[in-house]
């Protein structure tokens, strides 16, 4: 129904910057929420930033607030994460989701997503 793929992942050093990006395919028209995760190894998934797709609303984890930016392209169905000051802490492999069940009320919790990525590693070296 919904296809996300992740893209810009990579290798940056502390204190560099990295811009993901998510495009969505497929029936989208009934998509509400765009969000962010991470999994470090070893941990469990982790909400990163969320952003609403009508209104532009936003949201993020205490722990990349102000560091990171998400942002989203109507025209282009795409969803972006600006993130800056990186550190080794957010390594992980990234995935975009989307939320199709209408509310604003879930977005940081990952099991009320409908739709995943595959995922898009991140590295940061010290």
């Amino acid at each position: 129904q919904v296809q996300l793929v992740e893209s810009g992942g990579g290798l940056v050093q502390a204190g560099g910057s990295l811009r993901l990006a998510c495009a969505a395919s497929g029936r989208t028209r009934s998509t509400y929420v765009m969000g962010w995760f991470r999994q470090a190894p070893g941990k469990e998934r982790e909400f990163v930033a969320a952003i609403g797709w009508a209104g532009g609303i936003t949201d993020y984890a205490d722990s990349v607030k102000g560091r990171f930016t998400i942002s989203r392209d109507k025209a282009k169905n795409t969803v972006y994460l600006q993130m800056d000051t990186l550190n080794v802490e957010d390594t992980a492999v990234y995935y975009c989701a989307a939320e199709m069940s209408g509310g604003w009320g879930g977005h940081s919790n990952h099991h009320e997503y409908d739709y995943w990525g595959q995922g898009t590693q991140v590295t940061v070296s010290s």
